[in-house]
């Protein structure tokens, strides 16, 4: 069965970010011409992804709304003939069914999140996609991950190297030998933040998830991990014992969002690749770099 159904848990707090996030969810925050959330939805949109599953919380309505036709604002670039802007803002509308929205409730984790779905994803396999992760690739991250699931089914995770020095810092795979197909890497296992003497890989995991269903039954029944939470790598970890899981090496460049330089590296990165203003932008960081 292909991917067709996406989840992306949006009710976090944001605050690695604060106080930019008191009011504003940390998905909305702009980078460069649209909010983070957008570049996400976009990948999923791009990779096939027909249903868009929102797990949200309490003051995330604004997503929602982003999301729905703003008959208001059309109307009125209409009647003023914007009609790039006007198609730009198009754009940015779901088709009528295609989204749905859960509440989380209670903040109990990234694995508790997955399962607030658990109903509308069914017995299908879904993507996970962290929302304050974004990766720029051409084709998109899970677009390749969803060409690698069609030849092998089973779970997949998003990986990319890091510098060996660094993989403390990060939750890293571990691989099942040294023979790999291509970006395709089957794997057997995963560690949060080792040690770089005792690190199995310096492939760190990217935030970009396809999983098969039985997961939900696995975080069900999920004990509270790291941080007093419901982690789904935890789950992951139990499903590994019984189905085939696989990490792919995508090809493109990641911004966790969720950190104020990782925001900050989001819009410079976005910004020197627009096709409008990506040639000023480059000559601005320069100029503001020569003065320093």
């Amino acid at each position: 069965m292909r991917v067709r159904k996406a989840v992306l848990p949006v009710a976090g707090f944001g605050t690695r970010v604060l106080p930019a996030t008191k009011a504003i969810p940390k998905e909305m925050l702009p980078v460069v011409d649209r909010p983070a959330i957008q570049y996400v939805v976009d990948e999923a949109l791009e990779a096939g992804i027909e249903h868009i599953v929102f797990v949200t919380g309490r003051n995330k309505g604004s997503i929602e709304d982003y999301f729905d036709i703003p008959y208001e604002l059309e109307v009125a670039l209409e009647a003023k003939g914007k009609k790039a802007i006007l198609e730009q803002v198009k754009q940015t509308t779901l088709p009528a069914g295609s989204a749905s929205f859960v509440r989380q409730q209670s903040p109990l984790g990234l694995g508790h999140a997955v399962w607030c779905a658990r109903d509308i994803v069914g017995n299908e396999p879904f993507a996970v996609l962290l929302p304050d992760v974004l990766v720029k690739g051409s084709p998109s991250c899970l677009a390749q991950m969803v060409e690698a699931y069609d030849k092998v089914g089973g779970n997949i995770v998003a990986v990319d190297q890091v510098p060996m020095d660094r993989v403390s810092s990060y939750g890293v795979i571990a691989p099942k030998g040294s023979d790999r197909d291509g970006r395709l890497i089957e794997m057997t296992g995963m560690v949060e933040k080792p040690p770089v003497a005792d690190a199995p890989s310096n492939l760190k995991i990217t935030g970009r998830y396809i999983l098969q269903p039985e997961v939900f039954g696995l975080l069900e029944s999920q004990g509270k991990g790291a941080g007093g939470e419901i982690q789904l790598t935890d789950a992951m970890a139990r499903l590994m014992e019984v189905q085939s899981f696989y990490a792919y090496e995508y090809e493109g460049q990641d911004y966790d969002c969720g950190s104020k330089l990782g925001y900050f590296e989001a819009v410079l990165g976005y910004a020197l690749a627009n096709e409008e203003i990506g040639e000023d932008a480059k000559a601005l960081a320069k100029a503001m770099l020569d003065k320093l």
